[in-house]
């Protein structure tokens, strides 16, 4: 690590495994065992998917977002716990509390389980031992851990933070920024997803260095300005500041049904108690809207949706209701339906409290 003072010092900090530590911390009796947060696998037969899992489930494959039937079959004897978003949201705000102390800079909370803090004016000795101090906090306030990166760009921390996971920290300075990119392969670059590995692979690159030494104009034939932002990110350039995020405008919840139906006055139903639940929340948190998205998926995972934006941002109930139920008639056509989902977006204040919307909207909330 340099003595020499850097004007950007990044620190992002990621929860290990949080769900899961979370249920692990409230019950002791499940340290050690494969813990599976998510949908009721219902002996291998259920539906939804996993949220996420303890490191000792992830030894049997398991993984965030995998369908809950799979787990079962890779792991049967794993505990399986429904999602408790309120404990898991009490413990994010007490962790994030801790963190805002130890940011020296901006902070910026992008997940309930990671943020990113700023350090400006530090060494890097400096951010590392205010690292091990965020980490020995959470352990001992928590007593849950967490994972930190550091680096001189965002992406980079966020990067090193996966490097020495669980309960690890990687201090990457600029010298060394390069070299620790160049052999990992270019799906840990953030942003990088399952639909641009294949295109960068009929490329030839598989790895973030080639990534870096690839012709920029062919990336951005490619891919347009994101081609761009990876080649620059690739070569260790990130000039994003740590920052809250802007308000969040939707807020939504959408469910899956326990087997595919046609019953329509079921699905009606069920959307109705989402929708109503949707409503509530955006009273409660003095908004109004100004467009409705309602989704509806399939049999075989094909899922569409429709959305309409009114004349004017409302919360009133039987406005939203005659939209959302007008929008899903356009989606039942017969065809079996697995989920269906509600959303309201293009969001404002009502001028009725205090509260701001991103205090509350934490995007699409997927109900049980």
């Amino acid at each position: 690590m340099t003595a020499a003072r850097h004007q950007h010092i990044v620190l992002h900090v990621d929860m290990d495994s949080f769900f899961a530590s979370v249920e692990v911390r409230d019950d002791p009796s499940l340290a050690g065992r494969p813990v599976v947060v998510g949908a009721d696998p219902k002996g291998g037969a259920g539906r939804g998917v996993v949220c996420t899992c303890s490191y000792e489930a992830r030894a049997y494959g398991i993984r965030s977002a995998m369908p809950i039937s799979q787990a079962y079959v890779r792991c049967p004897d794993a505990v399986y716990l429904p999602v408790r978003h309120r404990r898991y949201t009490e413990v994010s705000e007490r962790v994030m509390a801790i963190l805002r102390r130890y940011a020296k800079g901006g902070f910026q909370q992008v997940s309930v389980d990671e943020a990113y803090l700023a350090c400006t004016g530090c060494t890097y000795e400096e951010a590392a031992a205010i690292g091990a101090a965020i980490r020995d906090e959470v352990r001992t306030r928590e007593g849950i851990t967490c994972s930190v990166g550091i680096g001189p760009n965002k992406t980079i921390a966020k990067i090193a933070s996966d490097a020495d996971k669980p309960d690890g920290m990687t201090v990457i300075p600029p010298e060394q920024a390069l070299a620790f990119l160049a052999p990992l392969p270019v799906k840990t670059m953030p942003g990088v997803g399952p639909k641009s590995i294949p295109r960068l692979a009929r490329m030839g690159i598989a790895t973030i260095g080639d990534l870096a030494a690839a012709d920029v104009q062919a990336l951005r034939s490619a891919f347009g300005k994101w081609g761009v932002i990876m080649h620059e990110r690739a070569n260790g350039a990130d000039d994003r500041p740590v920052a809250p995020r802007g308000e969040r405008k939707s807020i939504g919840r959408e469910r899956t049904f326990a087997r595919d139906t046609t019953d329509r006055e079921a699905i009606a139903a069920t959307f109705d108690s989402l929708l109503d639940d949707t409503v509530r929340r955006l009273r409660e948190h003095h908004a109004l809207c100004r467009t409705v998205t309602v989704k509806v998926r399939y049999t075989g995972f094909v899922t569409k949706s429709r959305a309409q934006s009114l004349d004017h941002p409302t919360h009133d109930a039987a406005i939203l209701r005659v939209t959302a139920r007008a929008l899903l008639e356009e989606l039942l056509t017969g065809q079996p339906v697995r989920l269906v989902g509600v959303a309201l977006s293009s969001l404002e204040p009502d001028g009725g409290g205090q509260t701001r919307i991103d205090d509350f909207l934490q995007g699409p909330i997927t109900g049980p």
